[in-house]
């Protein structure tokens, strides 16, 4: 493999992790120096950097201002569960999904709540399914995003305004790169561990206030861990609206999402996140339409994600070898591109059809994905050749 030649550029930042994705550009721990280290998260300082948090979330999301944001534990999974666990019941619920996570979902709905009336609506990686099919009448549970198949819906427009049930919307690696409807949505979920680089394990719901009477006029028949409790007495918590968390957050990772709220600020808002991650897929995209043997696992253009980017291997010979063969040269890509020092983490989800992942987020810079690209041509041509001469 070392036989060719290697392009001449390198990334500046070699980081295209699908989360935790790259930090925003310019980071370092200094940025965290306001970090009230070793203070309660109750203290008056504590509870004022959460709120500022939550602000700004608000602001740069732009979320009506009826809308309640909360700061919960265990990252986008954990506020999805709260939902799940909190919400669902009361009616009968469509479970919509196309890839790994929202099959997740689908899995915890049907196993472990054990609700009866569940339609699942389903498409393989690549396609999204018949959005025609769901009712709006029922509750119903989706991703926006669908990180491990670089799969999105393209926009609100098949969710009526008069909907009767609440609309669950899993928008962890769309929140900050593309626009989301809030009137459309009752409860939003996503990490900061994605679009805005920050650090895991933390996660923040939305609930529009349909979703807050839901939550204050219907109590599940299964018991709720307190880590998944929103209401006490029948009435919503407020406080954890405010800042006031379940559990402890770190405030070192709190700081670290500020920063990245101030940066998003810095950059034009959401208008200036969602044309970063616009142009960063836009330089992958024309790599792809140039290749012959690359294409996008996403088949209609408008459904494709401008920051989880998934990309299939379509040439002929490699297409032509068995599923673990083909994983097989998809990681030997990988692992030489990250043996070079250009690129770390951007193989497939492990659930996921072989192939490259590449973030795109709005925290990546055009310019490192512009020198990447002539990468991935020598990663496969490498790859390729080592195959033949062990043939």
């Amino acid at each position: 493999m070392s036989a060719l030649p290697t392009p001449d550029n390198r990334p500046a930042n070699t980081h295209f992790s699908s989360g935790p994705c790259t930090k925003r550009p310019g980071w370092s721990l200094d940025a965290l120096a306001d970090a009230p280290l070793g203070r309660s998260h109750r203290s008056s300082v504590g509870k004022a950097k959460l709120a500022e948090a939550i602000d700004l979330t608000r602001e740069i999301l732009q979320v009506p201002a009826d809308y309640r944001i909360g700061i919960v534990p265990a990252s986008d999974t954990g506020a999805v569960e709260m939902a799940l666990w909190s919400l669902l019941g009361e009616r009968g619920v469509d479970m919509v999904a196309w890839e790994s996570f929202g099959t997740g979902w689908v899995t915890d709905v049907v196993k472990q709540l054990k609700l009866a009336d569940v339609r699942r609506i389903e498409a393989d990686y690549g396609d999204l399914p018949d959005l025609g099919t769901i009712d709006f009448d029922r509750d119903v549970v989706f991703t926006w995003n669908g990180t491990t198949s670089g799969v999105r819906v393209p926009d609100g427009n098949f969710i009526p305004a008069d909907r009767a049930g609440l609309t669950i919307c899993d928008a962890t690696s769309a929140a900050f790169a593309q626009r989301l409807p809030f009137d459309k949505l009752d409860v939003v979920t996503f990490s900061w561990q994605k679009v805005l680089g920050g650090e895991g394990a933390h996660g923040v719901i939305i609930l529009s206030p349909r979703a807050v009477e839901r939550l204050e006029n219907y109590a599940p028949a299964w018991p709720l861990p307190k880590i998944f409790r929103l209401t006490k007495g029948g009435k919503l918590i407020e406080g954890i609206f405010r800042g006031e968390t379940i559990n402890t957050p770190s405030m070192l990772c709190v700081e670290d999402y500020i920063d990245a709220l101030n940066w998003a600020k810095s950059v034009g808002g959401l208008d200036g996140l969602v044309d970063r991650a616009n142009a960063n897929f836009a330089v992958i995209d024309e790599f792809v339409r140039k290749s012959d043997w690359l294409d996008h696992l996403a088949k209609v253009p408008a459904t494709r994600s401008n920051t989880s980017v998934c990309l299939s291997i379509v040439d002929p010979e490699i297409a032509a070898l068995d599923a673990a063969d083909q994983a097989a040269f998809a990681k030997g890509m990988v692992s030489a591109l990250a043996k070079q020092g250009v690129a770390y983490d951007i193989g497939h989800y492990r659930d996921a059809p072989s192939g490259l992942r590449i973030w795109a987020g709005a925290t990546v810079e055009a310019s490192d994905l512009e020198a990447l690209m002539p990468w991935l041509d020598w990663a496969f041509q490498s790859q390729k050749a080592g195959l033949k001469a062990a043939a």
